[in-house]
């Protein structure tokens, strides 16, 4: 994002409301993530650890998750730059 026609103190302050946004953004995906594989991997409340399977799911649902991103991320940014030279994907 271009700032430049911002004086420092406005540019300053919309770092801060974006570098927010970043953040909330992450804690909504993170939030997510462990939401959606507790709920999927997650059967045996009798004891306080992980059982075997629900440790290899857990990891299992968070590794896609994390490659998916990844992918999405890539993706994204390649669309971006066609976009920045002018070109349509």
């Amino acid at each position: 994002m271009d700032f430049s026609q911002f004086n420092s103190a406005e540019q300053a302050h919309m770092s801060k409301i974006i570098e927010k946004k970043q953040m909330q953004d992450f804690m909504k995906l993170y939030s997510g993530l462990v939401e959606r594989c507790f709920n999927n991997c997650v059967n045996d409340f009798t004891s306080k650890v992980l059982t075997g399977k629900e440790s290899t799911c857990v990891s299992h649902c968070s590794d896609k998750f994390l490659k998916h991103s990844e992918r999405v991320g890539a993706r994204f940014a390649e669309h971006n730059a066609a976009q920045m030279q002018g070109g349509q994907p």
